[in-house]
């Protein structure tokens, strides 16, 4: 074995103990309503993190309900309709913005939501720390930040130890669904998924959008121009 393969199958080996970091801002301006929702929100729909493993069932104070993990959130919009849409599915939100974080919470204090709970944290953290494994029925990646060059794809969150990670998380039959605008980004996506011998594309290569995906303002206004969304759905095995 020549030193160039032996460096591949080290840095293979590595992926799942190196540090994945999602690359978002973590800082912004809070209106007084999300600052508002932080502090009477948080402490009925929110979860601190803490290093240790999650009961979801007594989380969610239901045990036959799917389990689904919202990656990156944002201001909260889509987790809130989906959650309103499959009110029997109890969803696991997490972002590191704060505004975010309290636009979801001041989201779920004026819809009635009792299905979704956030945690202000990054989501390797969580996923490594505080998730057992086989306990999630799916998970959502909506919209992530991409990196423009391939030669970036190190820095970028869907990458090869971050998704056996994911899986490793997911029930058997547990899906995941990742959606873009970039399709650039989309091509990426798709090749990093199909090589994980885990999942299985649930299409032959884009999907169709979910019905339980809403679309976005900003997505509608991008379809109205001819701009294109890209949805990937992998199952496990």
């Amino acid at each position: 074995m020549n030193e160039h393969t032996q460096t591949e199958n080290n840095e293979e080996a590595d992926l799942t103990q190196r540090r994945i970091r999602s690359f978002v801002l973590r800082q912004g301006r809070l209106t007084k309503g999300q600052a508002r929702a932080l502090e009477t929100g948080f402490p009925k729909f929110g979860i601190t993190y803490a290093p240790e493993l999650l009961d979801l069932n007594k989380k969610f104070g239901r045990s036959d309900s799917k389990k689904i993990l919202e990656i990156g959130f944002g201001m909260g919009e889509t987790t809130a309709k989906i959650a309103q849409t499959l009110p029997d599915c109890d969803f696991l939100a997490t972002e590191v913005h704060t505004p975010g974080v309290g636009a979801l919470l001041k989201l779920i204090e004026e819809s009635a939501l009792t299905n979704i709970r956030a945690i202000q944290h990054d989501v390797v953290d969580v996923l490594q720390n505080m998730l057992p494994d086989a306990s999630l029925d799916g998970i959502h990646i909506f919209f992530p930040d991409p990196w423009h060059k391939k030669r970036h794809h190190k820095r970028r969150l869907i990458q090869a130890g971050f998704v056996k990670l994911l899986c490793a998380k997911l029930k058997p039959g547990g899906y995941i669904h990742v959606a873009t605008d970039w399709q650039e980004y989309a091509e990426w996506v798709l090749e990093v998924l199909s090589t994980e011998c885990e999942l299985q594309n649930t299409a032959k290569d884009y999907a169709k959008k979910p019905s339980y995906r809403p679309l976005t303002k900003f997505e509608n206004r991008g379809l109205k121009l001819g701009h294109g969304v890209w949805d990937m759905v992998f199952r496990r095995k």
